[in-house]
């Protein structure tokens, strides 16, 4: 379906899984990695509904549903490889993110105060910048993105808008097309500006050991088994 003229795919809570005095219901917002689409996260989807979220996953601008030639032609282009070009979405998807919501919220029920995003890769990258954004986010999970890119945008520029959000970043030991150095830097600024007892409770960098950036079965179930407990923690 679309929300806002956004394209989604929705997976609604099974009856059982919500509380009988839950008149608005929280969300999850699923954002998918560079080239890639809402579809490739659909048992992902069902794991958080499966926790009483209205999960939804997105496509983001040029992808999925919304895929096009211009992006190829863009890549062809691109004169300083994917990054510039990532990035543009990454910008273009977070300024339709406040639509989605109100959609959400105005149609389907969502708790405004209980929305919650994940990102994966390019989803990481504007997880980070939805937070820097002010996007209201209860919680988020980063998973192999940076919040360091060229540029006044860079979510590591502005610390402060972390305060409001339980943040989980999990990257990779040997990731090479995004390594961990600026999530380890984050987070370490974080502990500064906001003290030991918060970042323990409300930001958290786990490392998948051994792992590069694209994952094998095993790191990939120790990171949503990570997800799944953040958001049940945090989000709800």
């Amino acid at each position: 379906m679309r929300l806002a003229g956004v394209p989604v795919l929705i997976a609604s809570p099974p009856p059982h899984a919500v509380a009988s005095d839950d008149q608005h219901r929280p969300a999850v917002l699923w954002m998918h990695g560079f080239r890639a689409d809402a579809l490739a996260h659909v048992a992902e989807l069902k794991r958080c509904a499966a926790l009483g979220f209205v999960a939804v996953g997105i496509d983001a601008v040029d992808h999925g549903a919304r895929s096009n030639a211009a992006l190829v032609k863009r890549l062809e282009q691109s004169t300083a490889g994917a990054l510039p070009v990532m990035l543009d979405i990454v910008d273009a998807t977070v300024r339709e993110l406040p639509a989605v919501i109100d959609a959400l919220v105005h149609e389907h029920g969502v708790d405004r105060r209980r929305v919650s995003l994940v990102g994966i890769s390019m989803g990481a990258f504007l997880a980070y910048r939805a937070i820097a954004d002010g996007i209201p986010l209860r919680s988020s999970v980063a998973l192999l993105g940076s919040p360091e890119w060229p540029g006044p945008s860079s979510a590591h520029q502005r610390l402060d808008a972390f305060r409001g959000t339980a943040l989980l970043s999990v990257t990779a030991e040997h990731d090479t097309n995004v390594p961990p150095a600026p999530v380890n830097r984050l987070h370490g600024a974080l502990h500064v500006l906001f003290g030991d007892a918060a970042v323990r409770h409300h930001h958290h960098h786990h490392e998948l050991r051994g792992s590069g950036h694209l994952t094998n079965a095993a790191q990939w179930g120790e990171a949503m088994q990570l997800t799944m407990a953040w958001l049940a923690r945090h989000g709800r």
